[in-house]
């Protein structure tokens, strides 16, 4: 090696220590402010939330994933770096979780920001908090992908859309130059309304709503203690509104009952049963109840199939599932699922029991409401980006992590041309997965399959 490039060599070497310290220099002032110079907020938790904390542990985390694939390897640093900047300015997230004497409640979390880690282990494994600087989310990271993975009691889907889209705009601006005159301000997509929107629409109380008697649960083999399926189907946005509109249906209500039908194809082995196959459906309010709301506010309709002593076509199950979900997703049948639950929330009488009585009772009715439904298949929609951003960024995913006995679930999510339907599982067998992916493809879509590994026997070559 020549002098000169010696001297280069060393150059860009200091060029990189001198980049690093920087960066040290504004972790470190972002940190400075203490606690005894600031008062801690603190805010309850919304109707919705009250539930996660009573019912979640390692075998029911009740935590979510939305994760962003970029065009390029993620920097670890540059990503913490992001995380440092973003979370301070997202109040919904920048908290901890704290025990009361009636009810659990959100408190600001004033600890530097949970560590950015490479990915190692299988998702949505259930966080502790007291091993997270307390905090109730995770950001981790694989070759091109960021993943962010949130307790439930934090948002749903919209807010973690919220919160990853916010992270990805920071790190793309660290990470290029050419971004960086977007400047560091949250974008005008973003909602920072942090009120429990089911307190302020509810307006009497009812009886309760949701469904009680059991449906049909999938069962079967399961996968090795710890690890967790995902089988990810990419379907062209304009093919999947032409099958769907072969049935005078949605794409969501079409997506619905292929689940239904592959479970009654491939489970129920075509013959009528004892419980119907239920699927649970959560449905954003915020559009019907004009929110903003960056806190849980949706609730879960149930897509019922009854299958009688009698074969059905796929036609015959859209058509069931169709009517089922239009008699339920209407604004004053919406209102009355929810305002149930507020109306206990409410109550003076159940108010004054003490937080262990209140969790007990939460996870009595959760256990009988879980086995009511077979599984559950939500959409979180089509994922907008500023355009600035859009070449930085491939895809997205998201899926739902297993509950009470649903061991296989189905999320929807969109971006650019094409939808991502996501299987998740704890069931070792695939056969309704690739019935499913038949379905759709007898119906002209064309799909591609990825997988995560987790099922040694999958081929995709045999189903589409």
């Amino acid at each position: 090696m020549t002098e000169a490039e010696k001297r280069k060599e060393e150059l860009k070497t200091a060029l990189k220590q001198e980049k690093k310290q920087e960066r040290a220099a504004r972790r470190k002032k972002r940190r400075e402010l203490s606690d005894t110079e600031r008062v801690l907020r603190w805010d309850r938790l919304d109707n919705t939330a009250k539930v996660f904390p009573a019912i979640a542990g390692e075998n029911m985390t009740n935590v979510y994933r939305i994760s962003v694939t970029l065009t390029e390897e993620i920097d670890p640093e540059l990503l913490q770096e992001a995380l440092d900047l973003v979370l301070p300015k997202m109040d919904g997230f920048n908290v901890r979780l704290r025990k009361g004497f009636f009810w659990y409640y959100f408190e600001e979390n004033g600890k530097p920001a949970p560590r950015v880690e490479e990915e190692a282990l299988f998702p949505c494994r259930f966080i502790r908090a007291n091993r997270n600087h307390s905090y109730l989310f995770r950001v981790t990271y694989y070759h091109r992908r960021i993943n962010l993975e949130v307790f439930h009691v934090l948002a749903d889907g919209m807010g973690g859309i919220n919160f990853i889209r916010e992270l990805t705009y920071q790190y793309l601006r660290l990470k290029h130059e050419e971004l960086r005159t977007a400047g560091d301000n949250l974008s005008v997509q973003t909602s920072l309304n942090m009120e429990d929107s089911f307190v302020r629409n509810y307006t009497h109380s009812m009886p309760r709503g949701f469904q009680h008697q059991k449906a049909f649960l999938i069962k079967g083999e399961k996968l090795p203690e710890g690890e967790f399926g995902l089988i990810h189907g990419y379907l062209p946005i304009s093919e999947m509104k032409a099958a769907a509109k072969k049935y005078g249906v949605t794409v969501n209500t079409y997506l619905v009952a292929n689940f239904a039908y592959s479970a009654y194809r491939v489970c129920m082995k075509r013959k009528a049963g004892e419980r119907p196959i239920r699927v649970a459906v959560p449905v954003n309010l915020r559009p019907y109840f004009d929110s903003v709301t960056t806190r849980n506010f949706f609730v879960m309709v149930s897509a019922e199939f009854a299958p009688e002593d009698r074969e059905y076509s796929f036609a015959q199950v859209v058509e069931i599932i169709d009517a089922s979900l239009k008699s339920q997703i209407n604004k004053e049948h919406l209102e009355n699922l929810f305002s149930y639950s507020v109306s206990n929330q409410m109550n003076p009488f159940l108010k004054i029991f003490p937080l262990p009585i209140k969790s007990l009772a939460i996870r009595l009715v959760y256990n009988q409401s879980a086995l009511a439904n077979t599984t559950t298949v939500t959409n979180i929609g089509k994922i907008p980006v500023e355009e600035v951003y859009e070449p930085y960024i491939e895809r997205f995913h998201a899926f739902l992590t297993m509950s009470k006995g649903q061991f296989l679930k189905g999320t929807i999510c969109a971006f650019r041309d094409t939808y991502v339907y996501t299987f998740s599982t704890i069931l070792s067998d695939t056969a309704l997965e690739q019935m499913f992916f038949r379905q759709l493809v007898s119906d002209g879509v064309n799909v591609e399959i990825e997988t995560n590994g987790a099922f040694g026997g999958y081929d995709t070559d045999e189903e589409v």
